[in-house]
């Protein structure tokens, strides 16, 4: 007896799925910043509604995906309206699909009677790689920068100026003079993309591991999830990088083109280098569209040896006057392109999983796997992240798996393939007791991660020992991972206290070690005591406490004993910290072992106070202004400054900001969507101030001066 065959799928229900299912993916893209699917199934998914859309036009709706640039963007930061709107390109995926782009402009300047023809210089095409980033909008008045913004919908987006100016590459002033030009334009808008380079990814997942913090998938991720932070100095430790691509002026403010604007693609990025931004140098002046296949061919080749991410070539049109006359359809440029690689994945082998115990306590199982190549890298191991995707996978020892590298970066397993699985094969399933300790695991609610909570762990402790080491924490020279290793295996350190007891004839029968090596690790160790109290917090390593956080906790408790003796409301309140990492400090302190290290760390001399400057001598005075002392609390979105903008201000002029209301409260500045920091305020009777109020207090409109002689 024969199955039925599957009915053939009715168009119009299949169209309203693929909408649904490409609009939940837009939004997470573009407003969250946090992506459901792979650009290759959505680049699939999305042709295939064209494609639907074309051979039914009764099924286009005013909301397909297909009709539209973008989503909204967030609304955590200010939107603001882009002077130039940005659009998206059409993609091609073939040889054949760029023959047909070419076609389709070609034709449309013959229909209308639009010159094709160019000097030399403003020919062919010009080709660019294509960056995995975060698309930027830059605006510039009279050369200097005044506003940069996310791409968000094409038409509104998010005024991230503040974090724009973290990114180095990206010039405060244009240096037009360098250009040629005879002025600035009134306005002028740049176009870029803001990415991560690998190394600076790979570093940051290092120290998010470190932490037992969750790892950036890809280094677009990474960088969209940077640009969006809202303390500015966290943007600039994570070494964005930018590459420009656009000119424009803007026609509604500026009076016509300075002498000297370029008059081609290619003259362009070299006025963008000329006026201070940093430009791809691998591209391409290309004669035909054969030589733009050929440039297509070889970078899908090389692309993996870059320091950076690409995941396509742009293809544009030379000549900007051709790129003016045949203009936009409703979606896109006609003159432009983007040639999109594919992802890259391979089949192999499932031969074991390793379980891996971070210094959190954390255990990721790691897929062994039969080497394959993949990315231009042979790869024999893959990230299995937790308990959760294990289940999701429903992998067993023995399966066919199929493996990508996440943002080609990161290995991992994307799928199983059930019908080749051996039979009687084991299914994985997390360890319910440490694989470093024997120690029963746990896995907290609300947590994907499975723990080991047995303080005295070696791999806990080992992992510990480098995090207290490091550069942003204790910083002590010599004290290398393989140096740990040694140290916890011989049971001369059991924890961070015990390397202030370290002699050098305890350190001599280790290996590779000699008496002026010894000598000069225990001087590094007793030379980690001065570090401040900020890099010994960090340096416990408390999950969720980064170097940033201890700095801002211990502005709020300037001494260990405040900050374990407070209760988790009020460390949640300080603003920039929250619930979860107040959580986490409890947690930690509420442990026996942890309080005995911190008496342990005392006894030897470590700073656990913050330091503050001694007042200045009775008879000498110090600059003041009316709000030195004065103690503010903010709540709610201002119309005009971030968070960190309006603590930064106060704090300019000598005032202090905390994160709850009470009588010792100064003023309580009040912005749209007050919560019950407003109603407390109006019960203590303190002063609530608007943001134009907070500004006028900061600095006051000077009273005029009078122009009549003595």
């Amino acid at each position: 007896m024969t199955s039925n065959p599957a009915a053939t799928p009715d168009p119009q229900q299949r169209a309203s799925q693929l909408r649904s299912q490409l609009q939940k993916a837009g939004y997470a893209y573009y407003v969250l910043a946090d992506p459901i699917m792979e650009d290759a199934i959505y680049d699939r998914l999305y042709r295939e509604l064209q494609d639907l859309e074309q051979e039914f036009p009764l099924l286009i709706t005013p909301d397909s995906p297909t009709q539209r640039v973008g989503d909204r963007p967030a609304s955590q930061f200010q939107t603001v309206r882009h002077h130039i709107p940005l659009f998206s390109l059409e993609n091609a995926f073939d040889g054949d699909e760029l023959r047909g782009w070419e076609d389709k402009w070609q034709r449309y300047a013959q229909q209308q009677a639009i010159p094709t023809g160019s000097e030399d210089d403003q020919a062919g095409y010009v080709c660019e790689l294509k960056i995995d980033g975060s698309a930027l909008a830059l605006t510039y008045e009279e050369g200097v920068l005044v506003r940069g913004a996310t791409r968000g919908d094409g038409t509104e987006g998010e005024e991230i100026t503040q974090n724009v100016k973290t990114i180095r590459s990206i010039p405060l002033r244009l240096q037009w003079e360098a250009a040629g030009w005879d002025r600035p334009p009134a306005r002028v808008e740049i176009r870029g993309e803001a990415f991560l380079p690998l190394a600076s990814f790979e570093a940051m997942n290092q120290q998010r591991m470190a932490a037992g913090e969750n790892l950036f998938a890809n280094p677009r991720n990474a960088a969209a999830g940077t640009l969006r932070l809202l303390d500015s100095r966290l943007v600039a430790e994570r070494s964005l990088d930018f590459f420009a691509y656009v000119l424009q002026i803007d026609d509604s403010v500026s009076n016509g083109e300075p002498i000297g604007w370029p008059r081609s693609h290619w003259q362009t990025l070299q006025t963008l280098e000329t006026l201070g931004f940093r430009v791809n140098p691998n591209r391409e002046h290309c004669a035909t569209l054969a030589a733009v296949q050929t440039y297509c061919e070889t970078w899908d080749r090389d692309r993996h040896d870059l320091p950076y991410m690409t995941d396509g070539v742009v293809i544009k049109l030379n000549n900007r006057r051709l790129q003016d006359q045949l203009g936009f359809t409703q979606k896109f440029p006609r003159w432009a392109i983007a040639y999109k690689y594919a992802a890259e994945e391979a089949p192999t082998q499932l031969l074991g999983v390793t379980f891996q115990v971070g210094r959190t306590g954390a255990i990721t199982p790691v897929a062994e796997l039969a080497p394959v190549s993949l990315a231009g890298t042979t790869v024999s191991r893959a990230t299995l992240h937790n308990s959760d995707r294990l289940t999701e996978l429903d992998i067993h020892i023995g399966d066919t798996v199929v493996v990508r590298k996440a943002g080609e970066i990161i290995p991992e397993v994307l799928r199983t393939l059930p019908e080749l699985r051996p039979g009687n094969a084991e299914r994985i399933t997390m360890p319910t007791h440490c694989p470093a300790c024997g120690s029963p695991t746990i896995r907290p609610e609300g947590e994907a991660k499975t723990r080991c909570v047995n303080t005295s762990c070696p791999a806990i402790l080992r992992g510990s020992l480098r995090h207290w080491a490091s550069r942003n924490a204790l910083d002590i020279e010599g004290l290398g991972e393989k140096l740990v290793e040694q140290l916890v295996a011989a049971q001369l350190v059991t924890s961070i206290a015990d390397l202030y007891t370290l002699t050098v004839d305890q350190l001599l029968p280790l290996e590779r070690m000699g008496k002026k090596s010894a000598e000069k690790l225990v001087a590094a160790i007793a030379q980690s005591k001065q570090q401040p109290f900020p890099r010994v917090l960090y340096g416990l390593g408390i999950r969720l406490v980064g170097a940033v956080n201890a700095k801002t906790l211990v502005e709020q408790f300037p001494s260990i004993d405040q900050l374990m003796g407070a209760i988790e409301e009020e460390v949640a309140a300080v603003f920039g910290i929250g619930e979860e990492i107040a959580r986490s400090l409890g947690q930690w302190f509420a442990i026996d072992a942890n309080r005995q290290l911190i008496n342990q760390l005392r006894t030897h001399g470590l700073s656990l106070e913050h330091t503050v400057e001694p007042p200045p001598p009775s008879g000498v005075t110090t600059d003041s202004t009316p709000l030195t002392g004065k103690t503010f609390v903010l709540t709610g979105t201002l119309p005009t400054l971030s968070r960190g903008d309006a603590k930064a201000k106060i704090e300019a002029v000598g005032g202090k900001v905390t994160g709850s209301v009470s009588r010792k409260t100064s003023y309580v500045v009040v912005g749209e969507a007050a919560g019950s920091k407003l109603d407390k305020a109006k019960s203590l009777n303190i002063p609530c101030l608007s943001e134009s109020d907070l500004l006028d207090l900061i600095a006051p409109t000077p009273a005029p001066v009078s122009t009549d002689e003595p």
